[in-house]
């Protein structure tokens, strides 16, 4: 074989590779961002709540009866227009709830812990629907990097719903703990008084590297390097700013970290690493048996014990 057609074959493999690579980078990102979406199953997502969690029903009948649970809209910078559930508590509270929902699920899909601050605690609740999920639009998952942003503007939305003397708690579960993790290090408001978090991620990297090699059998190189620059190009964020450890680092209120000590999803060595990266105040429960999301699922009264505690101690504080 002779220097041209060495040189040929040799092109043509690397036009192949970079061809694999490119269509793989696409497949990934539809895969991982804009995946069949459960959330956007309303009526599907509250029979399944009502089944998993049925101490919920009698709540939200009685909310529903009453017209006491909600619709809001909101419209984003970039024009996406945003979705929430809201209700107010049984009598006037300053004590409020924002509560973020995870990975292809829905605002629905977190009644239980809506049921838990609205009916056990007797706090106002916000719920919104992130992007590509339940009644918000937008045509992608965001992860958290984005819907940091989203919750930010909820957040501003708050005091016209509840009352200008509103004392906030942040509690979001799995993406939608990346994503209270992530919003826990920008400039809030006053009255966000403090975090929890169950069994959020690191960061978007970590995560994907994890399902990658996992479901794939790949390593990072290259296909999550040139995933993340299409991200950058479509959706205006990329894998490795999209970092929840990094935004806790600059997080001076309260954060309660749960983890199930048997989540091979979120691994649990995550939530040590998170935690280890916020500076105090903060709070650890590992939870003993418990998988992805299920922490509340096997322990609803330690769990609402425990958020009552750290939340009402943090509330009562003043910055």
């Amino acid at each position: 074989m002779n220097k041209r057609t060495t040189a040929l074959s040799l092109g043509i493999t690397l036009l192949v590779l970079l061809a694999g690579t490119v269509g793989g980078s696409f497949y990934m990102l539809k895969y991982a961002l804009s995946p069949e979406n459960r959330g956007k199953d309303m009526a599907g997502s509250l029979t399944y709540m009502e089944e998993m969690y049925p101490q919920i029903t009698p709540w939200v009948d009685s909310l529903q009866n009453a017209h006491a649970l909600r619709d809001t809209f909101i419209t984003a910078p970039d024009g996406t227009r945003l979705h929430a559930f809201y209700a107010r508590a049984s009598r006037p509270r300053k004590e409020t709830a924002v509560i973020v929902h995870g990975y292809t699920d829905n605002a629905i899909r977190m009644f239980h812990i809506g049921y838990m601050y609205n009916r056990s605690l007797n706090y106002n609740i916000l719920l919104p629907d992130l992007r590509y999920s339940g009644l918000s639009g937008g045509n992608a998952l965001q992860m958290g990097w984005l819907d940091r942003k989203d919750v930010m503007q909820w957040i501003d939305t708050a005091p016209a719903l509840f009352g200008d003397s509103i004392e906030a708690v942040v509690h979001g579960i799995s993406m939608g703990a990346a994503t209270t993790m992530m919003l826990s290090g920008e400039q809030l408001p006053a009255y966000v008084r403090c975090f929890v978090e169950d069994c959020g991620y690191t960061s978007v990297w970590e995560q994907f590297s994890k399902e990658l090699k996992e479901r794939f059998g790949l390593p990072p190189f290259p296909l999550l390097y040139t995933a993340s620059w299409l991200c950058q190009w479509k959706n205006g964020w990329n894998f490795h700013e999209a970092s929840a450890e990094k935004q806790i680092a600059r997080c001076h209120k309260p954060m309660l970290f749960i983890h199930g000590d048997k989540d091979d999803f979120v691994p649990t060595w995550m939530v040590y690493e998170v935690y280890k990266a916020k500076p105090d105040p903060k709070a650890l429960w590992i939870v003993p048996n418990a998988g992805h999301a299920t922490s509340y699922l096997l322990y609803p009264e330690e769990y609402t014990l425990r958020v009552k505690r750290f939340v009402e101690d943090n509330l009562n504080d003043r910055p």
